[in-house]
């Protein structure tokens, strides 16, 4: 499924006002590609009907419906709201073999994903709390960079 979001990356100026507005654990999860701890992150246990989007560009990634609890420590989904949202990057980092999921819009770590989560597509994409943001059901999805519809409107 693709979606009629705006894909197109940040320029390095809107990639840089961005960055200057995280926390030092979010940008080293989003930029630099580290992971949370697990059992600690503020979307775990979640259980609010609405949309997960990058935190850094707010990009829409999984909708609540989709999530599952995994039992690893992380919030745990089953299905992107669109394929195209995602990019999957080999990681062999840390002496293993992994599918690294990064946001298509601006590159920014989210997790990884694994083939070994529920039906009906047999994925577990486990991620971290900080590479995202909530919007609940009915709100406005974020326009980070002004470039008007579906953005600003709700999903």
């Amino acid at each position: 499924m693709s979606t009629s979001f705006d894909l197109t990356p940040p320029t390095d100026a809107q990639r840089q006002q961005l960055a200057a507005g995280l926390t030092r654990d979010e940008r080293r999860v989003l930029l630099e590609h580290g992971t949370e701890a697990a059992f600690c992150g503020v979307f775990l246990d979640n259980k609010r009907d609405g949309v997960y989007t990058c935190r850094f560009c707010g990009l829409p990634l999984f909708r609540s419906s989709a999530k599952f609890d995994s039992g690893t420590g992380w919030p745990s989904f089953f299905q992107p709201i669109a394929l195209d949202h995602i990019r999957i990057v080999r990681d062999t980092s840390h002496g293993m073999v992994r599918d690294e999921e990064v946001c298509a819009r601006c590159g920014s770590h989210l997790g990884h994903v694994f083939p070994d989560g529920p039906p009906p597509t047999g994925e577990r994409h486990c991620l971290n709390s900080v590479s995202l943001s909530f919007v609940d059901a009915g709100e406005a999805l974020p326009d980070r960079f002004e470039r008007g519809a579906p953005e600003g409107r709700a999903l």
